[in-house]
């Protein structure tokens, strides 16, 4: 799916407040990362409207917070080339930021509010855990911390999912 800026469409989202002057895009490097950038885009009111797009690499506590993890950073840094791209389609101001956390979830509130974004665009890909359907844990920490908005963009089950029934609980 491509998603384009439709000449109305702006409108309609400042009618219904769901237009924003900055957004920050969470990514991880996966598939839907690319669809939740074009999500975020949309959601700006105006080419002048600031898109910050944040991949966040997870130190282990057996690390140090600011070890250099050379392999994560190369593929930090080649997601971001490509969410940048993504968004240039949309003419907005991009910045693209790696930084190093114990934890994603609490990384994107920090940076959201350092940033003073109005809203929050992440990323679900479908994901079962132990047979049921799961959010992981850094969505529900931004759905609780957030000071704005938060859009949680999820992909769709894929075609084995839906067949057997993935995530069902039997009663």
């Amino acid at each position: 799916m491509k998603w384009l800026r439709w000449p109305g469409r702006n409108g309609q989202a400042k009618r219904n407040r769901l237009y924003a002057p900055s957004a920050l895009a969470a990514v991880s490097g996966d598939a839907c990362d690319e669809e939740c950038v074009r999500l975020a885009c949309e959601l700006l009111e105006s080419p002048q409207s600031r898109l910050h797009i944040l991949y966040v690499i997870e130190v282990s506590r057996s690390s140090p917070l600011d070890a250099t993890l050379e392999r994560a950073l190369r593929q930090g840094e080649n997601v971001l080339r490509r969410m940048e791209t993504v968004a240039a389609e949309y003419k907005c101001v991009v910045q693209a930021e790696i930084v190093q956390a114990r934890r994603a979830g609490s990384a994107v509130v920090a940076e959201a509010v350092q940033r003073q974004v109005d809203t929050i665009v992440i990323g679900l890909p479908y994901s079962v855990t132990y047979g049921i359907y799961s959010l992981g844990d850094h969505i529900p920490y931004v759905l609780q911390y957030a000071p704005c908005k938060v859009v949680v963009f999820r992909d769709p089950m894929n075609r084995s999912q839906m067949l057997y029934g993935a995530g069902r609980r039997s009663a």
